[in-house]
């Protein structure tokens, strides 16, 4: 064995029996430092160690999988209407993974069907998935939850408030930031501003409107039904919603819209009744997605740290594996984002 050049006799690489023997210990000794077992003193671990990288040993992926009776795959679950977030959670999530041995695999779901949670099990069976990232809304299922335990799989669960234990749980501040945006358009002297929500079963669309409901009750103002219009998180509902408002007497003079894609119908059906944004109409949207820098004029928004939020989801599954992650948090804060879309209202 030439332990400096990475190969074994005759050239061939270098296993795990080759590993064990130059450093003295067994083959599960070994397993065991591969695998990140905390049943070993520091001494043992670092001999190991230092054969494995004289040797530039590199272990089976699919032996680590059989012994750990986990492939080295983190599943995405979701049933999510926004294409771009679903995206985003994507690049936090492969940020994470990257140097690693883990791959991901995305599952959409159908959150309304009454074969969800035996669909989900099949899938966390079948594929033998270390962990999973479950996006919001079906994050807020809390049976979903039980049924990954029950199937022996890790899961941390994204949303936009705290669902679970540190251990399982990403979320972000939606109501509180929603608040500051709201007190934003309050400040700028509006008084009827219109609410284009999220779609009925999302926590997301809950936690807006509450905040946007805190401001408006903290500024002594009144939240008529006629100023709620329903969107879908997507553009053409953000158009459809926006006609509803503008058709409005008196119309509002700014609109806060539960995401950037229905912000931008909006701008989009303003723009259509030759309605100046933000000189007639203020606009706030939530995400802070490409498209609300690249829409005319660019939009004032709440950047909500997705990529940051599945990166930290996906160290928190992987972490104890990878080594180096360190304590993840379980908590990260949205900010508003100041552009060009907010003014006075008319006089």
């Amino acid at each position: 064995m030439n332990a400096k050049s990475g190969q074994a006799k005759g050239g061939r690489k270098p296993t795990i029996n080759d590993v064990a023997r130059l450093a003295g210990v067994s083959k599960k000794t070994v397993s065991r430092v591969i695998n990140r077992s905390p049943l070993l003193n520091d001494e043992t671990r670092e001999r190991v160690e230092k054969v494995i990288r004289e040797l530039d040993y590199t272990p089976n992926p699919q032996a680590r999988a059989l012994a750990l009776r986990r492939n080295f795959l983190v599943g995405l679950i979701h049933d999510n209407p926004n294409a771009q977030m679903v995206l985003n959670m994507q690049q936090g999530i492969l940020e994470a993974l990257q140097g690693t041995e883990f791959e991901m695999v995305v599952r959409p779901v159908d959150r309304n069907s009454s074969m969800m949670l035996e669909d989900v099990r099949h899938f966390l069976e079948r594929q033998r998935l270390f962990g999973v990232v479950i996006l919001p809304p079906i994050s807020e299922n809390d049976a979903l939850a039980r049924l990954c335990d029950e199937v022996g799989c890790r899961y941390v669960r994204m949303g936009s408030a705290q669902l679970d234990d540190a251990a399982h749980m990403v979320a972000s501040n939606d109501r509180e930031v929603v608040r500051e945006a709201t007190q934003h358009l309050i400040a700028q002297g509006h008084r009827l501003i219109g609410l284009i929500e999220g779609p009925d079963g999302f926590r997301s669309a809950r936690e807006r409107r509450l905040g946007f409901e805190d401001a408006l009750k903290a500024a002594g103002l009144t939240l008529p039904r006629s100023l709620i219009a329903g969107g879908n998180y997507t553009f053409e509902t953000g158009v459809t919603a926006a006609n509803r408002l503008l058709d409005l007497s008196p119309r509002p003079t700014a609109i806060f819209a539960s995401n950037d894609e229905m912000a931008a119908g909006i701008v989009f059906a303003a723009r259509e009744r030759g309605i100046a944004i933000p000189e007639e109409l203020s606009v706030i949207g939530f995400d802070d997605t490409p498209i609300a820098a690249h829409i005319w004029p660019p939009l004032t928004t709440v950047r909500w740290p997705i990529v940051s939020m599945a990166r930290a989801a996906a160290r928190k599954l992987v972490g104890d594996m990878t080594g180096g992650a360190g304590e993840q948090p379980s908590m990260l804060p949205s900010m508003l984002i100041h552009r060009s879309s907010v003014a006075a209202p008319p006089r």
